[in-house]
């Protein structure tokens, strides 16, 4: 089966939706169980979604006020990237080959600025799962364009470039 058709029948199949940091996805949980954070906001007390990466896309360089785990489910390798906000950066690879150093889970601490992307393979996607506790909500969610990360984190300039859509 053609990798690209194969992408668009799984999008179809799970009624995925386009993302606004790249890629498709589908919430498929969400806690009626309310918590009440530190700062009195409430939130669901977890979510969960599909998300599919096609090769040759990205999920932009983005946090979250919340914890949030990746599990990896079908195809191609997925490279995680993280930027602690002291200005660390690590690569995480998920996949099902553990010997290659790859794991089938990984944990975003909350407020790490995180990017993702499908590796090169015959497979032309990744279809992951990502679980946020406390439960995610857009008004948490920060994808500020080049400059601004830029700014932030100007050691990392050529990921940043890598990871963000130009600015309008």
């Amino acid at each position: 089966m053609d990798v690209d058709v194969q992408a668009g029948e799984i999008i179809g199949m799970l009624g995925l939706l386009p993302h606004p940091e790249g890629g498709y996805f589908r919430e498929t949980f969400r806690s009626s169980d309310m918590v009440t954070l530190a700062d009195g906001r409430e939130r669901s007390a977890g979510t969960s979604i599909y998300y599919l990466l096609p090769q040759g896309t990205f999920s932009a360089l983005h946090k979250v006020a919340a914890d949030e785990i990746w599990h990896f489910y079908l195809g191609a390798p997925l490279e995680l990237l993280t930027i602690t906000p002291a200005g660390d950066l690590e690569v995480h690879l998920l996949g099902c080959q553990l010997d290659a150093g790859q794991r089938p889970q990984y944990t975003v601490p909350s407020g790490v600025w995180q990017a993702a992307r499908a590796l090169p393979s015959s497979g032309g996607f990744t279809l992951v799962g990502c679980t946020v506790s406390p439960g995610f909500d857009f008004a948490d969610f920060e994808m500020p364009g080049r400059a601004a990360l830029g700014a932030l984190f100007p050691q990392h300039q050529a990921i940043i470039d890598s990871f963000t859509r130009d600015e309008e």
